[in-house]
């Protein structure tokens, strides 16, 4: 196995390190890049001493390093340096690598131009350039420099991007999320760190990015692109609204995302989840259990995920009959999945979404668009749930 080397503090590790990897894995006809983030790099000292910011531990490194590679068998950690702690010497971890790596040829440590003119002084370089071949990279000079030792240069263009420059981003609450992966953007915003100011108050341990993603990425590969469309347009509806209405905007995109989570598995699928459950089946769900979808969903968003929000839950089981009792997250997502933005609804009904911020403006709504289902599923002859009536009869005493 031909073995790429790059270290870094990764912190955060972020879309250029990614392409640089890949890069010298085309150029160099490598097999694999390991990534080893420093315990304390002897680079970054200075940094880290003037920056008034709350750095992460190893762990969360480690974890978005771990996530920004997931899947991918080109690329791999390794801690040595962590559990090594102390300030961590090059010259020390090549060796360790290449005795448990056991790489074919020299291994090639990938480093920046932005290090490269000091890489004389480091500890016991001659013996690096014997055990390595030395790779280059341009990160400050867009073109060739000659060094005073036998390497590489790396063909790249100069990305501007750095990992100070994005914990600096986050601190001045400007725009960083699109250079991060998706997996390190869910570990900063979740944990909060370099002093994230994006929830005012800690996100609820079941409604985090991190699960959401997996739901989300769950849903995406079990429904059909158009359904998948609408889950994801409901989602961002009932976020909107949560958000206006001093909801958890979290709660309501995970609940609207994952509300059809089971619409299109077949009915023996459906039964066999409900039961699974102990759920009791009425006589109009056991005729059509597709009726069961919601209930469906919310067994699975349980059973897989280990979501036990109990606001997302009644949510998503509620979404198709409605509840008399359902709470104002249920009567969100209901009115999301009818009037979310691919929907052909008035005008008028979607301004009066689009500017709810009050309780009652929620149940006016939610009473409306009862009485335009019912009329839909009464213009089909289909039967209605008894749920549905008594929901909208406790509406409509609401709203006289």
């Amino acid at each position: 196995m031909k073995l790429g080397i790059l270290g870094g503090s990764f912190n955060p590790v972020h879309l250029g390190h990614l392409f640089l990897a890949e890069l010298a894995i085309s150029q160099l006809k490598l097999d694999r890049v390991v990534f080893i983030p420093a315990y304390r790099s002897p680079f970054k000292l200075e940094v880290m001493e003037a920056e008034n910011v709350f750095f992460p531990g190893a762990n969360d490194r480690i974890d978005m390093l771990a996530s920004a590679i997931a899947g991918d068998s080109r690329f791999a950690v390794d801690t040595c340096e962590i559990k090594r702690e102390g300030v961590s010497y090059t010259i020390e971890t090549l060796e360790d690598i290449i005795e448990r790596f056991l790489p074919d040829g020299k291994p090639v440590l990938i480093i920046g131009d932005d290090l490269a003119e000091d890489f004389p002084k480091w500890r016991e370089s001659d013996k690096i350039l014997q055990l390595a071949d030395i790779a280059i990279a341009q990160r400050i000079n867009s073109g060739s420099v000659n060094y005073p030792y036998q390497h590489i240069q790396l063909e790249n263009e100069v990305m501007n991007i750095s990992s100070q420059t994005i914990r600096r981003k986050i601190i001045e609450c400007s725009a960083w999320r699109s250079i991060v992966p998706s997996g390190v953007r869910a570990i900063i915003e979740d944990r909060r760190l370099y002093g994230l100011a994006s929830f005012d108050k800690k996100p609820d341990e079941d409604c985090t990015m991190a699960n959401i993603q997996l739901v989300e990425a769950a849903v995406r590969e079990t429904l059909s692109t158009e359904r998948f469309i609408h889950s994801k347009n409901t989602a961002l509806h009932a976020s909107d609204m949560c958000r206006r209405l001093g909801l958890d905007p979290a709660a309501g995109y995970l609940a609207g995302i994952a509300h059809d989570f089971a619409k299109q598995l077949d009915n023996k699928q459906i039964l066999k989840i409900i039961k699974s459950a102990k759920h009791e089946i009425s006589a109009m769900e056991k005729d059509k259990p597709n009726l069961l979808h919601g209930k469906a969903a919310a067994v699975l968003l349980k059973e897989r995920f280990r979501i036990h929000n109990k606001d997302v839950l009644e949510a998503i089981t509620y979404h198709t009959s409605g509840s008399p009792d359902m709470g104002l997250l249920a009567k969100v997502i209901y009115i999301a999945d009818k009037t979310e933005s691919s929907r052909n609804i008035d005008y008028d009904l979607r301004k009066m979404c689009s500017t709810a911020t009050r309780e009652d403006e929620l149940d006016n709504i939610l009473y409306i668009v009862l009485e335009k289902t019912i009329l839909k599923l009464k213009a089909k002859e289909l039967v209605l749930f008894e749920d549905t009536l008594m929901l909208i009869n406790k509406m409509k005493g609401r709203i006289s």
